[in-house]
């Protein structure tokens, strides 16, 4: 196992090993894993990891204030509006992942997002029954015990496609419940582990 300290002088801390830099380290140590249950911060989840589809975690890390800026934070009523000059602006834009088809399943996403919404009165309680509306603690000894995909994120990505959602095949879908807290995901012998258990 790594040891890797986040700051030159601090004692090294056990986590677990996939952080690489500095950017991957602050988003390990401070947010993957941890509960999220604000909706609009769950819609930037759900266009990111639809972003990363094929590509790594980090690349879209590193792009996510272009992202953010890009989609007007996020507000899923704005980017559901988003018409042909809008998505032709998105595709000139080298701050972001200039996939067409990405950039479509974004806003289609978001007129889904706010339909679901309107249903359940919040995405997020949507999302948590998928896990009974509590994260599953997992006790993972290395990342090879680490599934690509579990029964709860084929659920998840098997409603979200009949609601009409893109881009949430059930990888997608549990690297989301992995980031947002539905699952802690976190090694047992990272710091994490126990602080979000």
């Amino acid at each position: 196992m790594k040891h890797i300290a986040v700051h030159k002088g601090a004692p090294p801390v056990q986590r677990c090993p996939w952080p690489t830099d500095e950017p991957y380290l602050r988003y390990h140590d401070t947010e993957w894993g941890v509960p999220v249950h604000a909706d609009r911060r769950l819609f930037e989840y759900l266009i990111l990891e639809g972003a990363q589809a094929g590509l790594s975690w980090h690349t879209v890390l590193k792009k996510r204030e272009n992202y953010r800026a890009a989609f007007d934070r996020f507000d899923p009523e704005k980017v559901a509006r988003y018409n042909a000059t809008k998505i032709a602006k998105l595709l000139g834009n080298g701050g972001i992942i200039r996939n067409r088809l990405k950039i479509h399943a974004a806003i289609q996403n978001a007129k889904a997002f706010l339909k679901v919404r309107e249903e359940f009165g919040s995405f997020d309680a949507y999302l948590w029954r998928f896990v009974d509306g509590q994260p599953v603690i997992n006790h993972r000894k290395s990342m090879k015990e680490i599934p690509p995909r579990t029964p709860a994120s084929d659920a998840l990505s098997k409603d979200l496609l009949q609601r009409g959602f893109k881009f949430v095949g059930s990888t997608i879908c549990y690297a989301n419940m992995q980031a947002i807290g539905m699952v802690n995901d976190h090694l047992v012998t990272c710091f994490r582990h126990k602080q979000l258990s």
